[in-house]
């Protein structure tokens, strides 16, 4: 058995059960239960405050986390990062008052700023030769500079919306954080071996995400230039049509390209282009 730490509630903890789901792994979960054990694999899940997680995987007490990079690093562990999960990102970010005049972070030279996070803070103005007074703030540190406590702040950033709603403006990026998998140091090779299984099913989910399935039909005269948009995973694959001098063609297509290449496709005499999502993909 091996026992997986990952954050108690918020959208964290809704993406790392998910991820856990596609991977084949059944458990039962409750709002009210701080802990449960899967029905089909030999792990344990374990819910808790995202900061304790670093420092329980770095005792032993969880021999593995899902948690923030933001949080791993603040908490001083960076060297317990396993892998880059691709999911819950966001960035650690500087934002000040909207009407303040500001032209580089130069400007922030012996200012006030409120954070939850001063250890990456601390480390960054450093480096750009700022020096200023970091308060730290638990929670709700966006509304710091409306009572006077603080005249900036830097805060994790999403989609911006809640700066913009207490009358701040994002001015610096300090720290880009996504969701990561984590391991205590040493474990034994009975759990090791569970490890390496978990995240060759992650993996798997991660590829299936980021990539789709591509079929269409097209003149045999342009499959060379279908090919050179099409490389798959080794190569398309090609079947014959019942209408002569026409093939199906097979392949896998990143996400972020897809729309792009379609394009392209079309444009080599491409027609009827179906796009299924993939559940799992094993390289």
């Amino acid at each position: 058995m091996i026992r997986l730490a990952i954050q108690k509630s918020g959208r964290l903890s809704e993406d790392s059960l998910n991820l856990i789901r596609e991977c084949g792994i059944s458990f039962v979960s409750s709002t009210y239960k701080l802990k449960t054990e899967a029905t089909n694999f030999p792990l344990e899940i374990l819910f808790l405050r995202d900061d304790d997680i670093p420092g329980y995987v770095q005792d032993g007490v969880a021999d593995l986390g899902i948690v923030g990079q933001n949080v791993l690093v603040e908490a001083g562990h960076p060297e317990l990062e396993v892998e880059a999960l691709g999911f819950s990102k966001c960035r650690l970010s500087l934002a000040i008052p909207r009407g303040a005049n500001y032209t580089s972070v130069a400007d922030l030279q012996g200012l006030n700023i409120a954070t939850s996070y001063p250890e990456i803070l601390g480390r960054y103005l450093a480096g750009e030769g700022v020096q200023a007074q970091l308060h730290t703030i638990s929670g709700s540190v966006e509304i710091a500079p409306s009572i006077g406590l603080a005249d900036a702040i830097c805060d994790i950033v999403s989609s911006g919306s809640t700066l913009l709603g207490n009358g701040l403006r994002e001015v610096e990026t300090v720290f880009r954080s996504e969701a990561v998998l984590i391991a205590t140091q040493n474990l034994s090779a009975e759990k090791q071996e569970i490890l390496d299984q978990l995240r060759f099913r992650m993996q798997a989910v991660r590829r299936a995400r980021r990539n789709k399935y591509i079929i269409l039909n097209a003149p045999q005269s342009a499959l060379e230039a279908v090919f050179a948009l099409l490389p798959g995973i080794k190569s398309p694959t090609v079947t014959p049509l019942a209408e002569e001098g026409w093939v199906s063609v097979q392949s896998v297509v990143n996400e972020d390209d897809f729309w792009h290449i379609t394009g392209q496709l079309k444009a080599v005499g491409a027609e009827g282009i179906l796009v299924l999502p993939i559940e799992k993909m094993i390289s």
